[in-house]
């Protein structure tokens, strides 16, 4: 084995263990997030993740395909990010309203 082909090898192992953190530390954010803009922006980087994923699983493999779906992916998880985004603008407006202040009450009782 080469410097280059031991190099990659061990940049795809710390890729995939940061991409793993990365994504016990989102799906925390998406569980317990305190309001729902909180969620949608942890919802979105779950996608970012996943796109990561798929393209260390595809430099791994080298199979070009997985670059198709990583895009698939990433246009699909924006147009969900939007979505949501017009959801939180038209009605969940009013709920997260009543979420802050919620919020508000729990700081003050404190």
């Amino acid at each position: 084995m080469s410097f280059s082909q031991g190099f990659l090898s061990v940049a795809e192992y710390i890729g995939l263990i940061l991409l793993s953190l990365s994504f016990l530390l989102t799906t925390y954010r998406v569980i317990v997030g305190p309001t729902l803009p909180d969620r949608i922006v942890a919802l979105d980087m779950l996608v970012v993740v996943a796109v990561g994923f798929i393209a260390l699983i595809g430099i791994r493999t080298s199979f070009t395909l997985y670059v198709d779906v990583a895009i698939s992916l990433g246009l699909v998880g924006f147009l969900a990010t939007v979505a949501f985004a017009r959801f939180v603008m038209a009605k969940g407006s009013l709920w997260v309203k009543q979420e802050d202040e919620r919020n508000l009450r729990e700081v003050s009782d404190d």
